[in-house]
């Protein structure tokens, strides 16, 4: 179970500095813990320890870096079961995925720990015309300064991690607001952060409401700001940043194309949608939301994964055959279920699902959603994916396109041709062939293009925007 209370981690340091913030079990609804909430004052003081420590990180070399990195691997290893438990409760994740996420944020610190020592620079020939004889150009990568990072609540740890670990190796100091509805897995990565000897300041965690913590995002000490949330927040911070560079993570109505030549692969198809749709009760940036089926094989494909989704067991996440745990809050399910009502008003038919109690929403299906609904233009972040019907290829192409967003989309498909015209045509910032859009693995470029975000993500994606270049150049003779 979790401890009764956590600190804080102010300029490498656990502070009990009150027991302000209640973290629920979401799926009872009971407080599970108490954790101590940063008020202005505390993260004003931790941006400066983080200013204050620029100069040791700059002369903490790459192998010290990787060490600590290597310290964090070992030690999650050893909490791996801790760390599953506390996910699984303060986020409502079901005891699979969770453990799942503890293993890719091992996965995060792996590759962070190898990139640490292989920040290299370049050589740049200068002798391009007669002026530039005798000149020789060297780059080299130095850390961009403090960095705010905001994280989320559906992938706190891992999506913590992909903020933390390229930060460590790039040897730039931070200060880390959690979501303040699943605080302790952060904060337990901060106590280990603690075990470690980097210098003092390089690192603060802090939990603070939304409406006290502007520091994160206004204060011109902090030279990146790093968000993953929704996009409303997330453009609305870019507006408040000032100078500094933004990269923001945001949602997305990710969708799959199942092309016409699946037939004998259906099967394997609606086992992918099912998960891309429902894992964690759909709280994912890259979720399936919208499901482009050829008219070929519709009716069968949607018998299938009509029949898969009502299979899906709902309940504990505690439980390890729970498959669609609590969504993070009745509020929420609340949201995503009178989205769900004004499209069946609207003239769209439930197939599967769409029964809800409290945070609960069952695994749901729909068919025949009109394209200017809420639940079809914006993000449902829930367990609801909506089925479609198409001819011709390059229609369903646009379709994809016919989004405000665009992270990342899937495409099932044997044709090659087919395959490099979704590469070519599709506006978002990844796209997996033979595979649900909610496919990632964490050495690889993610992020979205249009209210999707900014930037990338990815540990050496990452670093290269926590660090800038820097260039010397040198006369042979003079």
């Amino acid at each position: 179970m979790l401890q009764k209370t956590y600190p804080y981690y102010l300029a490498n340091e656990a502070v009990a500095a009150n027991t302000d913030l209640e973290v629920t079990d979401k799926f009872s609804g009971e407080v599970a813990t108490r954790v101590a909430m940063a008020d202005a004052a505390a993260i004003d003081k931790a941006i400066g320890y983080a200013v204050d420590a620029m100069p040791a990180l700059r002369a903490f070399p790459p192998f010290k870096r990787q060490a600590v990195l290597e310290h964090c691997v070992k030690r999650f290893r050893e909490r791996y079961d801790e760390l599953a438990l506390a996910l699984c409760i303060e986020a409502g994740k079901p005891i699979n995925d969770s453990k799942g996420e503890v293993t890719r944020l091992i996965d995060t610190f792996k590759v962070a720990a190898e990139e640490s020592v292989r920040i290299d620079g370049e050589i740049v020939t200068l002798e391009i015309s007669p002026r530039a004889k005798g000149y020789h150009g060297y780059v080299k990568r130095v850390p961009i300064g403090p960095c705010s990072f905001i994280s989320p609540f559906n992938f706190p740890l891992n999506l913590t991690a992909h903020k933390v670990a390229p930060a460590i190796a790039a040897g730039v100091p931070f200060v880390l607001k959690p979501a303040s509805r699943t605080p302790v897995g952060a904060l337990i990565m901060g106590e280990i952060l603690a075990e470690t000897d980097l210098p003092k300041g390089a690192f603060s965690i802090l939990p603070a409401h939304r409406d006290g913590a502007d520091l994160f995002t206004a204060d011109e000490r902090f030279k990146l700001l790093s968000f993953t949330g929704s996009p409303a927040v997330g453009w609305d911070l870019k507006k408040k940043a000032g100078k500094k560079k933004v990269i923001l993570e945001l949602g997305g109505n990710a969708a799959a194309i199942v092309d016409g030549d699946q037939g004998d692969k259906l099967d394997y198809v609606v086992d992918r949608l099912a998960f891309g749709a429902f894992y964690q009760s759909g709280q994912s940036c890259i979720g399936v939301q919208r499901i482009l089926i050829h008219a070929k094989i519709y009716d069968a494909l949607r018998e299938k994964l009509i029949a898969k989704t009502k299979s899906l067991v709902m309940g504990d996440p505690k439980d390890e055959k729970t498959f669609v745990g609590p969504m993070i809050s009745e509020s929420e399910s609340k949201r995503l279920a009178g989205w769900m009502e004004s499209a069946v008003q609207a003239g769209a038919k439930i197939v599967a699902g769409g029964n809800v109690d409290g945070a609960m929403f069952e695994a749901t299906l729909l068919e025949g959603v009109k394209r200017d609904t809420d639940l079809y233009r914006k993000e449902a972040f829930g367990p609801v994916a909506i089925l479609e019907r198409f001819d011709d290829f390059d229609a369903a192409l646009a379709t994809v396109n016919d989004s405000d967003f665009g992270l990342q989309a899937g495409v099932f498909t044997d044709s090659l041709a087919h395959a490099h015209r979704a590469w070519d045509v599709l506006e978002v910032g990844g796209v997996v062939i033979n595979d649900v859009p909610s496919f990632r693995v964490d050495n690889m470029p993610y992020g979205g293009v249009k209210d999707s975000g900014l930037g990338r993500e990815g540990v050496r994606y990452a670093i290269e925007d926590m660090t800038e270049t820097r260039l010397m150049v040198m006369r042979e003779t003079w």
